[in-house]
């Protein structure tokens, strides 16, 4: 039977899991502080550790190693509901296993024990935890990449991890939702971030010139190629290499840089010898690459290759919640006559109301805008840019939406007359409507009730009596 020690200060958090544990047939003892967890450690030898962030006293971060040590090295879980990418980057510095963020589903935390004491049993948890830069520059990077929504917590945790190696890592997102600040997370918070990190444009590179650009040439290699140069691939170093727009190398050229990337070698044009090289690769596409491997337009080994980790970064339309806090750092880095404004409440409903089809960075625009118009004052809604076609299209839809519910309700009312007590056409809307806004706002958010009932504005206990009205099924949420 495996022991599990909860450290927490929620009672009801701490309740939770004893239920929970206890159903699965562990053993569980409670904590309420980091204190209390290193004095009961030694005595009950826990399997593994739950551990949340915030505790009176000493803080979660700080005692992860303390607790590791006391406990002949369990796997500790962190649990917080203020993560962002500093505690999740500090978390596994300090040798945590893996990191989960309130709210969590239950299936979420089972899954997490049942890893960790796996891990533990296999006694393959490393004794020595990567070293990686220091807190402060954690702390600035965080202060780029903003965030507190549950999409963008699953991005800091997976940056987190993948850092710690150098498995190559395949970036996904649409224009403008900071891939390349992502990638930048990754390199400095891995072993190699006192090395170069060098973003390359495939995209912007002349097709003739690309293949000289990344593995350099010899002398004679072409016309013009009066001397040996050095690409951009050996120039890199053992620093980390992004290739952004990675769909846009040309496929003559896919082969070469698969290799390249299998044998950490380098062929310069025009050369019959390689060179070893020690950089790391990420790689960032707006397109499909599925559609591309189909189309004969990219190599499907290149991209397992590329992919061995692969982060989604969530478009800006679903991570609405996140907008207040990204337009305040915005502003907060203004300066000369920019420097000062707020915003106004009315302005940032109209922000968090808005489309986003240019994502992040046009969002980045219109508070720039907005600064300039404002001149040092508060930003109101006139402000702020008007919005192109592309993001009217929501509004457009919210229109076309209306005038449907209108013509049905015309439809319906024909036959009735206002005497008639048995009219229930309020609750025949809601039959028609309401299960397919759930079921839409249920797999945006990926089954996570909790999610859900925050985007609708519902109370979790109203989302979970409404589901089960309609009889809709999925997970329950921690």
């Amino acid at each position: 039977m495996s022991h599990v020690l909860v450290v927490d200060d929620e009672p009801a958090i701490c309740w939770g899991f004893r239920e929970l544990l206890r159903e699965d047939g562990h053993d569980v003892t409670i904590a309420s502080s980091a204190e209390e967890a290193l004095r009961v450690a030694p005595t009950c030898m826990p399997d593994t550790i739950l551990l949340d962030v915030r505790l009176p006293g000493m803080d979660g971060l700080t005692a992860i190693r303390q607790l590791k040590e006391k406990s002949e090295d369990a796997p500790v879980v962190v649990m917080t509901a203020f993560g962002n990418l500093e505690t999740a980057v500090r978390a596994v510095e300090q040798g945590a296993f893996d990191y989960l963020t309130k709210p969590f589903e239950l299936a979420d935390a089972t899954d997490v024990v049942r890893r960790a004491l796996e891990h533990r049993q296999a006694s393959v948890l490393s004794k020595d935890a990567a070293v990686v830069p220091g807190a402060a520059d954690a702390a600035a990077l965080a202060e780029t990449i903003v965030g507190s929504s549950p999409a963008m917590q699953a991005v800091f945790r997976q940056i987190a991890f993948v850092a710690q190696s150098d498995a190559p890592v395949l970036i996904m997102g649409e224009s403008g939702t900071g891939k390349e600040l992502v990638a930048r997370a990754i390199h400095r918070h891995s072993s190699r971030g006192a090395e170069p990190f060098m973003p390359v444009s495939l995209a912007a590179m002349n097709a003739a010139s690309v293949e000289s650009e990344l593995f350099g040439h010899v002398k004679g290699a072409f016309s013009g190629a009066t001397t040996d140069r050095k690409g951009i691939l050996e120039v890199a170093g053992s620093g980390t290499i992004l290739l952004d727009e990675i769909g846009d190398v040309p496929v003559s050229l896919q082969l070469k840089l698969l290799r390249t990337i299998e044998h950490h070698e380098i062929i310069p044009v025009g050369s019959a010898k390689s060179q070893r090289c020690g950089f790391r690769v990420l790689a960032a596409t707006n397109r499909d690459l599925g559609a591309l491997i189909e189309e004969g337009m990219f190599r499907k080994d290149l991209y397992f290759r590329l992919s061995v980790v692969r982060i989604d970064l969530p478009p800006l339309r679903e991570r609405a919640e996140d907008i207040p806090d990204l337009a305040r750092h915005f502003l907060s880095q203004m300066s000369g006559d920019m420097a000062g404004c707020t915003l106004s409440s009315s302005a940032l409903l109209e922000l968090s109301g808005r489309a986003w089809p240019g994502n992040v960075r046009e969002l980045r625009n219109a508070v720039e805008h907005a600064a300039i118009m404002a001149r040092g004052g508060t930003i109101e809604v006139a402000h702020l840019p008007v919005q192109n076609e592309m993001a009217t299209r929501s509004a457009v839809s919210s229109e076309v939406l209306q005038r449907e519910i209108s013509r049905w309700t015309l439809q319906q009312l024909q036959p009735l007359d206002s005497a008639d007590s048995e009219a229930t056409l309020y609750e025949e809307l809601l039959q028609l409507v309401e299960p397919a806004l759930l079921n839409a706002v249920l797999a945006h958010c990926r089954n996570n009730r909790a999610a859900a009932a925050r985007l609708l504005g519902l109370h979790r206990a109203t989302l979970r009596q409404k589901l089960k009205n309609h009889g809709i099924t999925g997970e329950d949420e921690a």
